[in-house]
């Protein structure tokens, strides 16, 4: 027999005010992790006897939300429940009933410890003492006669008096490095103490006390699972993008291993639990926001008001107010209609989340509450890539190798940090974006060596054109040497940029032998991008170059 309740909606049958309570002790068995948040199912078995029972979980952390809780289960028998309650309470836990002791040692230990850390610092604060007196005394030799007090000694017993400020000098240093290697040590200690007082179970805790009241028909055995959302839980897509580039006879490969990192800190560890990922957000809105109607008017003059006129009736206050409020209808309801941070906010996360898919992490898996990542492998697949190498001569004369690479039908990408490798070395980071499947996206993997380019300026020339000056040339001319030293056949990209004129009255025209395949590049204006396919140790020269005139009157700026 199965039976489910939820928390927010509480049954209105009578129970008996002396209910016998049954504790029960629960465990965390699954937990769904969200992008933002987490569903945590803890289980627990009871006994129950014939009539009217509490049971009382109070091991639920005091993070979980209160309108989230819900109560399912199996019994052997004939169970009503009549209500669920959830509060908040300060429980002892009975691992901090055994840490008490352990406690009260630790704590006495840290402070003896610290004491004789003072006594040795004092030793140490009187062996640097020591070693100045020493030098000092080791100075008086090299004084004037005037200088040197009455009781010093003769000039003879001078050689046993420096040997033994030598010997005093080496016992000083001796007895301050002594110290010095104790107060390391005594530190060491106080440390290691303080982390196992640190680790140990607080005396008291907060947790979140769940109150089951339940009718048994007859004595039955009941499993109950309690679920509950905590805030203070997510986790974040990770990648690896392993790259084999190939060879003459092989064609290139990509593997791309998809990895989530999961952080929580919900106040409970979850061990051993069986652990699902979603990339849904039950804590966000679920509707998009109302938005109000917008008027435009023209701007009604202000009216002028006497300066002795008696106060108006509240009549017609309230409708001077009315009509003040139709005036300024234009700029007062676009205020109150803007409401930026939430329709702000609600695109983001729109465009972050198009779609719902939940992956099952095999096994069971481990998850501390102290917020450090834990990472599991979600999925791995095979990727044939089309490489091709992008440079910018203008910037850097580097060639960047790229592959391509299209998605099949399944799960998209969500946005995050891909690290990547290439022949088996670690080349760097990257960050992937939201990539629906089909789409096709390029992958950077550092610089190819086997790509050699040369970027040379031809020509910088500004002029004036016209029988009587009337306008002045700029003129811009570049040269590119492309050479592939690949065994195989690669696609080339040389990106450049010509200037956007701002201005009706400034032209700009491409110059050169050679014109750009591809105008406009990724909606930019200005970027130009020569694309070609070089056969191995084919050579490619692209001259190339732009002609900007404006009238002679005039003087002009470039910048972005």
């Amino acid at each position: 027999m199965r039976f489910v309740f939820a928390a927010a909606f509480l049954a209105a049958m009578p129970f008996h005010a002396r209910a016998a309570e049954v504790p029960a002790t629960s465990a965390v068995d699954d937990v769904t992790v969200f992008l933002s948040g987490a569903e945590v199912t803890r289980v627990a078995k009871v006994h129950i006897d014939k009539g009217e029972h509490t049971i009382v979980i109070g091991d639920v952390p005091a993070s979980a939300i209160p309108g989230s809780v819900r109560v399912e289960g199996k019994a052997s028998g004939k169970l009503d429940i009549g209500s669920v309650d959830t509060a908040k309470k300060l429980l002892q836990r009975a691992e901090s009933e055994a840490a008490d002791k352990q406690r009260k040692i630790l704590e006495d230990s840290i402070q003896a410890l610290k004491d004789q850390r003072t006594t040795v610092d004092a030793q140490a604060q009187a062996a640097k003492t020591q070693k100045k007196l020493i030098a000092n005394l080791a100075q008086l030799p090299a004084r004037p006669s005037s200088q040197t007090p009455s009781v010093a000694p003769p000039l003879d017993d001078w050689p046993k008096v420096l040997a033994l400020i030598a010997q005093a000098t080496g016992d000083a240093s001796k007895l301050a490095l002594d110290a010095e290697q104790k107060i390391r040590e005594i530190n060491r200690q106080i440390s290691d103490a303080e982390k196992q007082l640190a680790a140990l179970a607080p005396a008291r805790t907060e947790q979140t006390e769940v109150r089951v009241h339940v009718v048994a028909q007859t004595p039955l055995e009941a499993d109950l699972s309690v679920r509950y959302q905590v805030p203070d839980a997510h986790w974040a897509p990770l990648y690896d993008a392993r790259l084999q580039t190939g060879s003459k006879t092989e064609p290139p490969k990509l593997s791309l291993d998809r990895r989530a990192a999961i952080t929580q800190r919900s106040g409970e560890n979850w061990d051993g639990v069986s652990l699902n990922l979603s990339t849904s957000r039950p804590s966000d809105g679920s509707s998009a926001p109302d938005i109000d109607t917008q008027f435009v008017d023209f701007e009604q003059p202000p009216k002028p008001v006497a300066a002795a006129a008696p106060p108006p009736a509240p009549a017609l206050m309230e409708k001077r107010r009315s009509l003040a409020a139709e005036d300024a209808v234009g700029g007062n309801l676009a205020q109150e209609a803007a409401e930026p941070a939430i329709v702000e906010e609600t695109v983001a996360q729109l465009q972050s989340a198009p779609f719902e898919a939940t992956f099952e992490v095999p096994g069971r898996a481990s998850i501390a509450g102290t917020g450090e990542a834990k990472r599991v492998l979600l999925a791995s697949e095979a990727i044939e890539p089309a490489l091709g190498v992008r440079a910018v001569p203008k910037l850097d004369t580097s060639a960047y190798l790229y592959a391509k690479l299209k998605l099949a039908k399944g799960t998209p990408l969500l946005p995050g940090t891909v690290y990547l490798f290439r022949d088996g070395t670690f080349v760097g980071t990257g960050d992937l974006p939201l990539l629906n499947p089909g789409s096709e996206y390029d992958l950077g993997f550092g610089i190819d060596d086997q790509v050699k380019i040369k970027h040379a300026v031809l020509e910088e020339k500004r002029g004036e054109s016209g029988l009587i000056s009337t306008s002045h040339v700029d003129s811009r001319n570049f040269r590119v040497n492309v050479k592939n030293m690949h065994e195989r056949a690669i696609d080339v990209t040389i990106l450049d940029r010509v200037p956007v004129a701002q201005n009706d009255d400034i032209k700009v025209e491409l110059t050169g032998r050679v014109s750009p395949t591809t105008q406009n590049v990724d909606d930019k204006r200005g970027i130009i991008a020569f694309q070609s396919k070089l056969e191995p140790d084919e050579e490619k020269i692209l001259e190339y170059g732009y002609r900007v005139s404006w009238p002679a009157a005039k003087s002009i700026v470039y910048g972005r």
